[in-house]
Parts: C-alpha cells; structure tokens; sequence
C-alpha cells in the first residue's frame, strides 16, 4: 500500500535509472540518430509517423503500429531533448513508485491515447500532415506526478518555484487554450490533453474509483 505523499524524496544514494525511463531514453536516442540520415529519415516518417484516415493515394497511410511508434520520432534535436528531460525528470519518481511493469502501461496508454486523440482532431479538419513525438506520454507522465507528489516544488526556468498540481493545471489549461485558439500551429494540443485524460482515467481505474473495479487497486 502507498502513502499519501505529498513531496517527492529523491533517493540519498546514487541509482541508475529504473529499466522502462532507461530504454525509453535509449530507444528513442538510437531513432534519432538514425532520422539524422535523410533517407532514412524519410522512410521512418512514412512508415512510422501518425498519419490521419483517409489520405489520398499518393500520401503514406496510417497504419494501426503506428499509434505507439511515432512517440519514437521526433522533429528535432530540441523537442527530443525537452520530451526526454521531461521523461527523466518526472518519469523516474513514478516507476520507483509504481513499479516497472506498471509504469510501462500507463506510459503506453498514454501514448496511444493521445495517438487517437491527435487521429481524431487531424482526420475531421482534413490535415495531411504527419504527427512525432513522445509528448502525448511524457504529458500523461507529467500528471501521473501532479496527482502522486501534489505539493512538490517544480522549479520553472531553474529559478521560479511552483508545486506540481499547479504545474499540471497550468499546462492542461495553456494547451486546450492554444488548441482551440490554433496558437502554435504545428504543436499537437490536442495530443498532450489525450495523453493526460487518458492517464488520468486509467489511474482512477486502478484506483477504484471508476464503475469498472481492477482485480488490485492502486493506493496512495
């Protein structure tokens, strides 16, 4: 049974990364290394990438793999940095917490669900293009924290503290906003908020706290 924490207590002694934070890191290093060849680059945006239905015959089309394999892409070295400090950063205290087994769905879950998300929003506006990107899970993760260690402090920028509920709430609220404005054009919105419903409802399921009960519930 879990605690109620409140705060995040990093471990006093020195530990290597648990196994599912550590061969996310790899894995999706050793994809951005080989998108850095072009042609190789191309043929993993076609095959790989999160295509929307319905796209004319001369465009790649979406293929089912493709909702958990596009988390592995990115559009650049900066947005595969950011995702991966995020994913190590948050992603760590929760698989220490939950378990690897565990923290290995949630993050998949996540990432699928806002794999559907984004199909959904692009396929009804008629988009064409492609969408990359560990986002949808790194956000699911991002709530995960918010809602385990609520009162811990997050230091924005490296200067600016803030707890982490009003981290989560803050950055849910910011990304419907830009969603439904169309701010940032090119960034998957609608992505990061399926990646953080879907998590959230899968940790009330295990919680209990939904009409369908898990064998085991999840405490803390």
């Amino acid at each position: 049974m879990y605690r109620d924490y409140d705060y995040y207590q990093p471990p006093t002694q020195f530990a290597v990364f648990p196994p599912v934070v550590k061969n996310l890191l790899i894995l999706n290093g050793l994809v951005f290394l080989a998108q850095l060849v072009p042609t190789t680059d191309r043929l993993l945006i076609e095959w790989f990438a999160l295509w929307p239905l319905g796209l004319p015959d001369f465009y790649p089309g979406f293929w089912p793999w493709q909702l958990i394999t596009y988390s592995f892409l990115h559009g650049g070295f900066a947005h595969l940095f950011f995702n991966m400090f995020a994913l190590w950063m948050f992603g760590v205290p929760i698989e220490r917490a939950w378990g690897s087994r565990r923290f290995g769905v949630y993050y998949f879950v996540c990432v699928v669900g806002a794999g559907l998300t984004q199909l959904l929003v692009v396929t009804l506006s008629g988009a064409v293009y492609p969408t990359v990107g560990a986002s949808g899970g790194v956000f699911g993760i991002l709530l995960a924290f918010g809602m385990m260690f609520p009162n811990t402090p997050i230091y924005l920028y490296f200067l600016f503290p803030i707890k982490a509920k009003w981290l989560v709430i803050g950055y849910g609220l910011l990304e419907l906003w830009a969603g439904v404005t169309g701010t940032q054009s090119g960034v998957a919105h609608f992505a990061h908020l399926g990646g953080m419903l879907f998590g959230f409802l899968l940790i009330q399921y295990w919680r209990g706290k939904l009409p369908w009960r898990p064998s085991r519930r999840l405490y803390w």
